[in-house]
């Protein structure tokens, strides 16, 4: 074992443990050399021959074999380790070393072998971002091309840039607190970029210059409008906001006083889902600004709202909470179809020695575009994938950890997860399989996006960078 401190301290300790045995004195002897003539080269010889320095004369001679089991223990009675360990305390106290921490080499090798010439951590990336200074919180690729990203992050700054190398196109400057939100407009003539105090930018990505911004409320989600230059928000004081880009022609729905915390505007483009943090669902028509539908109560959730998404064809929404379920609600006559829920809202066992549970909780949903399926993904680390033809549990994909975001791909039976043990996993849904696992962070995934033929993830970490993957599929 290496302890990852030097200097006085440990000199003073190790001097004190491994101290000359009194029994066995050190010779006084400096010039023994084996079967070395005196007065020249090598030869043989009967023996050690001394050289002697000056004045030196032989005082005892003394025989160095291995000491035996009696003579080991009576030196060892000599060495005081209490007396030893009180020494090393003392020094330790003066140093003021007693919180310093100490490195085992099992703790070395988690690190990586960066310390010790090992192999460093593997990296599947073809492309890493590195321009943010703190976490990356978001990340959306252009529609019409997927050749540019947007990411967001704690350094309250967001950036535009290219997939292929990693260039800065330009930066999307003047907010003042930590981007949670940022997308490109339907035909990615515009991107927008929101910050958690509520400041929401509109750039131009061919001129690469700001033609909106407004300020609401603290931001909890922001989404484009699927056909048109409108943007929606939601907001901490519950309302939901829309405006016409870049004009800025705006409209309200107002919620029931609590934050709005996920939102969806359905493939119509008529029609948005919200989700509440009291639990209940509404979903608003855009042009009349009403709700048409009210789901709470035992229709609603027992706890805040946390993701909801649209099938395709925009006839079915999935809304998850906290409260550990998945709701299938038909979206023309806001019936609850069936209730999804992996086994309960139970406790997750403390992590890490903490001293209080972690609750499970439902992060994100989603349908598949060729076959009746959906997947649910849960704090606990499960993918589930159901049946929405039979309303049943089909497959149960287990993470490490938490999962923070699921996509399916546009055209195929797979779903792509991202976790917080910094990995991206692809799940065959037909099957409940692992396909391929993708690292590089050196960090939880906060967040990623999927371009259209699924072959390019990108990803964002708290390790403050974005990356970017080349996905291989036998199949394809």
């Amino acid at each position: 074992m290496r302890i990852g401190c030097s200097g006085p301290v440990l000199a003073s300790y190790w001097r004190s443990c491994a101290r000359p045995f009194p029994s066995r004195p050190a010779p006084a002897l400096r010039g023994t050399v084996p079967s070395m003539e005196s007065a020249g080269g090598p030869g043989p010889g009967p023996g050690p021959v001394v050289l002697f320095h000056g004045d030196e004369e032989i005082i005892e001679v003394v025989e160095l074999g291995p000491p035996g089991p009696d003579e080991l223990a009576a030196e060892m009675q000599d060495v005081d380790v209490a007396e030893a360990e009180a020494e090393f305390e003392d020094a330790v106290a003066a140093e003021g070393l007693e919180d310093e921490a100490w490195d085992t080499e099992e703790e070395e090798e988690e690190v990586g072998g960066a310390r010790h010439g090992g192999p460093p951590a593997p990296d599947d990336s073809e492309v890493t971002f590195a321009r943010h200074s703190a976490s990356v919180f978001c990340v959306s690729l252009d529609p019409r091309t997927n050749t540019l990203a947007v990411t967001g992050g704690e350094d309250d700054q967001a950036f535009v840039w290219r997939l292929s190398d990693g260039e800065l196109l330009f930066e999307c400057s003047g907010h003042k607190d930590s981007v949670t939100c940022a997308g490109f407009s339907h035909d990615s003539v515009f991107v927008a970029t929101g910050d958690m105090s509520g400041l929401i930018k509109v750039w131009r990505v061919d001129t690469k210059a700001e033609v909106w911004s407004f300020e609401v409320g603290d931001l909890e989600w922001m989404e484009w409008h699927p056909q048109a230059h409108v943007l929606l928000a939601g907001t901490a004081d519950g309302n939901s906001w829309m405006w016409k880009i870049p004009g800025g022609d705006c409209k309200t729905f107002q919620g029931p006083g609590c934050p709005a915390t996920c939102g969806k505007v359905l493939p119509d483009g008529k029609r948005v889902v919200v989700g509440y943090e009291d639990g209940t669902v509404r979903v608003w028509d855009l042009k009349q600004g009403s709700s048409i539908h009210v789901l709470k109560g035992q229709d609603g959730h027992q706890g805040p709202l946390t993701c909801v998404a649209s099938s395709k064809d925009g006839s079915l929404v999935l809304t998850g909470s906290v409260d550990c379920q998945a709701k299938l609600v038909n979206a023309a006559t806001g019936k609850v179809v069936c209730v999804f829920q992996e086994g309960s809202a139970a406790l997750l066992p403390p992590a890490g020695g903490a001293e209080e549970p972690e609750s499970n909780s439902v992060e994100s949903l989603g349908f598949c575009n060729v076959m009746p399926l959906a997947a649910v993904g849960y704090l606990d680390g499960t993918l589930a994938i159901y049946d929405l033809s039979t309303q049943s549990l089909r497959h149960k994909c287990q993470h490490e950890s938490g999962i923070v975001q699921l996509l399916w791909e546009e055209s195929a039976a797979v779903v792509y997860t991202c976790s917080l043990d910094g990995a991206v996993r692809l799940w065959d849904a037909r099957s409940g399989k692992l396909l391929s696992e993708y690292r590089g962070h050196g960090a939880e995934i906060l967040d990623f996006a999927l371009n259209k033929d699924a072959s390019v993830v990108v990803t964002t970490s708290g390790d403050h960078q974005a990356k970017v993957f080349c996905v291989q599929r036998p199949d394809r």
